[in-house]
């Protein structure tokens, strides 16, 4: 195959998620190759210990590289403006595995409070079981940034926007504190993706992504990603991917990698009509407040539109009446679905207070302002027009049951 001249300059965010990372094997296939495969075979014994020893460029297993992956892994880091890439089974496999292959006993770890119920269960629960000391802070508030970087640590962990509350956390100036106690910053961009931000260019130096959200954007697998410096990737993370097994199938990277295809298609259109329910919902009686990023009225606007090129995918709002009118609303939708999950072309409304943030307790979610009668709906692709007509019927509807009572 003829060499073909290359773009004089950097592709755009829409055609690297189209052809980032793209190798195509000998066959000159358009859609991208399956290479659904645990094992590789070698040409002769010299070249199997060259591989194993690391002299030769050359795929040993699954677990430690695959092609399909390398792709899926590639296109990514492009997308992010990342050096390197790893991706593993599930997005909870990626925060596990960035923050174990950093951390050891003695080592402390400071995290914004407002994190997703499995990653602050990490934080709290876990981590202290290997002698890792834990501190939480409102990842808000920089005083109680500065007072917890005070003295040394290892890694910092934090969410912005946040789940499920969209708090913006300042990621330049936590960054600079951090680094300055000797941490290495994570930062779980899920809620963002690397279209509407990117934390490395604030200084983070770690992104963790749950692929399972809007980069499948369809429901279909898991997945997950941790991307950072390439040194970091192939000597700090890799060993322990490597060795631990967190790995994600080929089939399912080959997934998310179709799947970045569409991303800047289906994000432009979530956030759009986000924006618009976000409007909608804020002049509704029954609703007592709305929390969007690409609001003014939200308490950090003016820093999420400095991090952020749009508001998000996501809009949380607080119902009067507490559970009871959060259930009432959310069994009377009839074209949003119930679901856990977010970022999927279809629209899910879940209660974080009984689902995913149920396990952290009552204190730690009247401290992170997640009321019984909050929800977070996670908007698709259906047409707008539709959706708002939908969540007016289902806030009628409760208003309606609750005034029956």
């Amino acid at each position: 195959m003829t060499d073909r001249p290359r773009p004089a300059a950097a592709p755009r965010a829409a055609t690297t998620a189209v052809r980032g990372g793209l190798a195509r094997s000998h066959h000159g296939e358009t859609c991208e190759a399956l290479y659904l495969t645990s094992g590789f075979v070698y040409d002769d014994a010299a070249q199997a210990e060259a591989t194993f020893l690391g002299e030769a460029d050359h795929y040993q297993y699954s677990r430690f590289g695959n092609p399909t992956v390398t792709m899926f892994e590639q296109r990514l880091a492009a997308l992010e403006g990342a050096e390197a890439c790893r991706a593993t089974a599930s997005g909870m496999a990626a925060v596990n595995a960035a923050l174990l292959a950093q951390l050891k006993a003695g080592d402390r770890v400071v995290a914004s409070r407002a994190l997703f119920g499995s990653c602050h269960w990490i934080v709290s629960t876990l981590l202290p079981k290997f002698g890792i000391e834990s501190t939480f802070v409102d990842g808000t508030d920089l005083a109680q940034w500065r007072a917890a970087l005070s003295r040394p640590a290892s890694a910092v962990l934090l969410e912005t926007p946040s789940n499920p509350c969209l708090d913006i956390i300042d990621l330049e100036a936590v960054a600079a504190l951090a680094h300055d106690a000797g941490a290495v910053v994570m930062v779980d961009n899920v809620f963002a993706t690397p279209l509407l931000q990117r934390p490395l260019a604030f200084g983070a130096d770690v992104v963790i992504y749950s692929g399972t959200k809007h980069i499948d954007g369809q429901g279909r697998c898991l997945g997950g990603a941790v991307l950072g410096r390439r040194r970091w990737i192939e000597e700090t993370l890799q060993p322990f991917i490597r060795n631990t097994g967190p790995a994600i199938s080929p089939f399912n990277a080959w997934i998310m990698l179709k799947g970045l295809e569409t991303l800047p298609v289906r994000l432009e259109a979530m956030c759009r009509s986000a924006a618009e329910i976000a409007d909608m919902l804020a002049a509704e009686p029954a609703v007592a407040r709305v929390l969007y990023p690409g609001r003014a009225d939200h308490p950090q606007h003016a820093l999420a539109m400095r991090q952020m090129s749009a508001g998000g995918t996501v809009v949380s709002f607080e119902l009067a009446g507490g559970k009871e009118a959060a259930f009432r609303f959310m069994d009377a939708l009839g074209l949003i679905d119930i679901s856990n999950n977010l970022g999927d072309a279809k629209s899910l409304v879940t209660h974080p207070a009984t689902t995913t943030h149920m396990r952290i307790g009552p204190a730690e979610r009247a401290r992170l302002g997640i009321g019984d009668g909050l929800v977070r709906l996670s908007v698709g692709l259906e047409d707008v027009r539709d959706l708002i007509e939908d969540l007016r019927r289902a806030l009628a509807a409760a208003r309606l049951a609750r005034a029956a009572e």
